[in-house]
């Protein structure tokens, strides 16, 4: 769509400052509630045992199937967003997800909650993607705001999954496990307005699956960035073992353990923004000198910092969780697990907005979210057969090497990326 002049009123980007933030707090409110039904689902699955007479594996799968449904949504929402708007999706979709929890909550048989927990997912994720669609819609995006707005977008992300635990431990301590299922904060539906939606699957449905498969940017970042979000999911099954295993926490308690997790997410936005406002500025200043655009690999600062946070705590985590070392210092090991993890998802989620732009931008993002979500499906049915078959120490030793190996991802692009986007099959910001 063109714009008429620079002060086109109909352009989001000329909009009054307020209404910005306040289209932008859109998704970060939908983020919250979304992210959030993932992990608070964990302190129930003694209960879920007991009541369904399944196994502990099987017991996670609910868990596993909404990160599944969280991976697939945006393959379809992202596509329909860039085409019939981002409005369309996010009234269309989160109001069944709501749905399909209480339908969770209500299940009378573990096959009956397995497929709700799936299509709450399904029909709560696509407004994940869309945040970063959103986001280049309404700011230019070497704008110095949009930066700090689009880390509280992403930080709604990441907080749910850590919040998740600690509401959950202390709900199911005197509420049935139903209560953990239908905490998603509940918001007005409204109609689809998604015309021509069959037009949209035959031609716009597998572009994030194209994107994944044959962008070596998309690819790389959905990668690390997979193994990062598996990490966090796979706490969800490991701290409950872990911290209840080595110092009999009960569930309130390995609630507790994750606000580690939460303090290195604030520490994650400071150490963003400071980049942003030092090194990122300082490369803006230089390009407009020469008359040009900031090249988006300037966008990899934090991410750069951030691989390095995951692999020193996974080791400190694992090799400090023993019965001789004080339980304070493997919630601590947290910490730079969350802000490394954070640092890297914001510098890379803002290198791909930059570099693809609102065009595919959300579609980018999208890819991203389906390899993450698969992980973050994959890693919790994993964690406790590796924990109790290697060891805490060694399993988490394993995972920690798995994480050194990834680590030069935003470094290589940093260096090398121009030569790579300047072979994209798919139009980028011109640089």
């Amino acid at each position: 769509m063109g714009w008429d002049g620079p002060n086109d009123p109909e352009n989001p980007q000329d909009w009054p400052l307020f209404k910005r933030c306040y289209h932008t707090l859109v998704p970060a409110l939908f983020n919250f509630p979304v992210t959030l039904g993932t992990s608070i689902y964990t302190p129930g699955v003694p209960r879920i045992i007991a009541h369904f007479h399944v196994s502990r594996t099987a017991a996670f799968l609910p868990l596993s199937l909404y990160s599944l449904g969280l991976a697939f949504g945006p393959v379809l929402g992202a596509p329909i967003s860039e085409t019939h708007g981002r409005k369309a999706v996010y009234l269309g979709t989160f109001p069944r997800s709501l749905l399909f929890s209480v339908g969770a909550a209500l299940s009378q048989n573990f096959d009956t909650l397995l497929a709700c927990r799936f299509f709450a997912g399904a029909f709560g994720s696509p407004t994940l993607a869309l945040g970063a669609g959103t986001l280049a819609d309404v700011w230019d995006l070497q704008e110095g705001v949009a930066s700090m707005v689009s880390a509280v977008v992403i930080l709604a992300q990441f907080t749910g999954p850590l919040i998740g635990p600690l509401v959950g431990g202390y709900t199911i301590l005197d509420r049935d496990w139903r209560w953990l299922i239908v905490r998603e904060i509940p918001l007005p539906p409204g109609p689809p307005g998604a015309e021509g939606v069959k037009l949209i699957l035959t031609v716009t449905l597998f572009r994030p699956i194209h994107m994944l498969f044959t962008e070596p940017i998309v690819a790389a970042i959905s990668l690390y960035i997979a193994f990062a979000f598996g990490m966090l999911f796979e706490f969800f099954a490991s701290y409950p073992y872990a911290f209840g295993k080595v110092y009999s926490f009960n569930s309130g308690e390995v609630g507790l353990a994750f606000l580690g997790l939460l303090i290195g997410l604030i520490a994650s936005v400071a150490t963003f923004e400071i980049c942003n406002t030092t090194l990122y500025r300082t490369a803006l200043r230089e390009a407009k000198l020469r008359g040009g655009r900031v090249a988006p690999e300037h966008r990899l600062y934090a991410s750069m910092f951030g691989s390095l946070g995951i692999p020193i705590s996974l080791f400190w985590f694992s090799w400090s969780m023993r019965k001789d070392v004080h339980w304070i210092s493997p919630i601590l090991a947290g910490i730079p697990f969350s802000w490394g993890n954070l640092c890297l998802f914001l510098g890379t989620s803002n290198y791909l907005i930059d570099l693809y732009q609102s065009l595919n931008g959300a579609s980018a993002m999208a890819a991203s979210g389906l390899l993450r979500y698969t992980f973050g499906a994959i890693f919790p049915l994993f964690a406790l057969p590796m924990y109790e078959t290697l060891g805490i120490q060694w399993g988490g030793g394993l995972l920690g090497f798995i994480s050194l190996l990834l680590l030069p991802v935003p470094w290589v692009l940093f260096k090398w990326g121009d030569k790579v986007r300047g072979k994209s099959n798919y139009p980028v910001a011109k640089y």
